[in-house]
């Protein structure tokens, strides 16, 4: 009927935008912020017109792949307050954090490495900085998190780990999580308790191309 064609119009732009948000976000995770809109329209199985009226430009495409982001880790903080484990619900939320930084290489890129990176970290700084104070409060209290720990450290140790995360991708994925493991030794005020370092070490051979990759992810 006549009167059903703009709702339909309407459900089928928010399925070709959803598709274009999706493709985006699988080919930014696995090349990076370089990919071109030619190649997510491509991916999503759309024209390049119906990418570009959606997204004149990528920035507005790259916002809202951040939009998104950023709702996820709001998801990940209030599932892990809910946790009724408060230590497990604190380093759950940093593993899980890690992970969704270890299977996207553009995520660091959405959030500092845009003209308004600056914004952007302002942005996650108001939404999430009270949700990672309860993580804090709730694991202090229980006594299994150090009494000098303050909430303001989580992103700087998050920060710290994706440094780990960029300059291990190609030598060994997983290596991140062993170094996760020694900073929640030092987070805990219950560090005997916890499981051995796993995976095992870098290999030897293999700490200088670990160190060349650093210093330019640094750059």
């Amino acid at each position: 009927m006549p009167t059903q064609a703009p709702k339909q119009l309407r459900a089928d732009a928010e399925r070709n935008r959803q598709r274009i948000l999706d493709a985006a976000r699988e080919l930014f995770a696995e090349r990076g912020l370089g990919v071109t809109l030619n190649d997510i329209a491509h991916h999503a199985g759309v024209g390049v017109g119906t990418v570009y009226r959606r997204f004149p430009d990528k920035r507005q495409l790259i916002d809202g792949l951040f939009e998104q982001r950023l709702q996820d880790l709001v998801t990940l903080m209030n599932a892990a307050a809910a946790n009724p484990d408060p230590w497990e619900g604190l380093a759950g939320f940093l593993r899980q954090a890690l992970e969704l930084q270890a299977s996207d290489r553009a995520l660091r890129e959405l959030i500092t490495g845009m003209p308004d990176g600056l914004e952007r970290v302002s942005r996650i700084r108001n939404e999430l900085l009270p949700l990672g104070s309860e993580l804090v409060r709730r694991a202090r209290e229980s006594g299994q998190l150090r009494d000098d720990v303050e909430p303001q450290d989580l992103p700087l140790v998050q920060l710290m780990l994706t440094a780990i995360i960029d300059a291990t991708r190609d030598v060994d994925p997983e290596l991140w999580r062993r170094y996760l493991a020694v900073v929640l030794r030092g987070l805990s005020a219950r560090p005997d308790q916890l499981e051995p370092l796993a995976p095992g070490p870098v290999r030897v051979q293999d700490v200088p191309r670990v160190m060349s990759a650093l210093r330019t992810t640094r750059r």
